[in-house]
C-alpha cells in the first residue's frame, strides 16, 4: 500500500491558512487587551423609556460615586470615568490579575424633547443610573371663536 499526500484544493488550502492565522493571532489580541489596563474600557448600558423619563443604566462595578464625570454640552451627554492604574504598595505578590478598573467614556445625543435641566444620577450596586425627564407636552389652550 502506498501513502499519497493530499494537499486539498486551492480553496481548502486558503481557508486552512486563514483559520491557522486567526488561531495563531487570537491569543495576541487577548493578551494586549487583558494585560494593558490603560486601554479605555467599554461600559455596557441599558436605555429604558418610561412614561415621563428616560433612564440610562451604566454597568460600572468597583467605582466610587466620585469617580464619575457626567456632563452635558450642546445636546451631548457624556458619562466617563478616568481611572489611573493603582500601584500596589504592599509586599503581597499578585499571582494572577484578570480584571482592572478601566477608564471609559460613553456619549449620548440628547433630544429637544428632554428637559436638560432635570437630569439626575445615582450609583447603586455597581450600576450608574442617569435619569432624564421628558418635557411636558404643553397643550394649546382651547377657546371658542365668535363669528362676526
Amino acid at each position: 500500500m502506498t501513502n499519497v499526500k493530499f494537499n486539498g484544493t486551492p480553496f481548502e488550502r486558503t481557508l486552512t491558512s486563514l483559520v491557522d492565522d486567526f488561531i495563531t493571532e487570537m491569543p495576541a489580541i487577548f493578551k494586549t487587551e487583558v494585560k494593558n489596563p490603560n486601554i479605555k474600557g467599554f461600559a455596557p448600558v441599558n436605555i429604558i423609556e418610561k412614561e415621563n423619563e428616560y433612564q440610562i443604566e451604566v454597568v460600572a462595578p468597583g467605582f466610587e460615586k466620585s469617580d464619575f464625570k457626567i456632563s452635558l454640552d450642546q445636546h451631548v451627554l457624556s458619562i466617563s470615568v478616568d481611572k489611573k492604574e493603582e500601584t500596589n504598595t504592599t509586599t503581597d505578590k499578585t499571582i494572577r490579575k484578570e480584571f482592572y478598573l478601566r477608564s471609559f467614556k460613553r456619549t449620548f445625543t440628547v433630544d429637544d424633547k428632554l428637559d436638560t435641566d432635570k437630569i439626575e444620577a445615582k450609583y447603586v450596586n455597581g450600576i450608574l443610573i442617569v435619569t432624564i425627564q421628558k418635557k411636558e407636552n404643553i397643550k394649546p389652550a382651547s377657546k371658542d371663536i365668535e363669528v362676526l
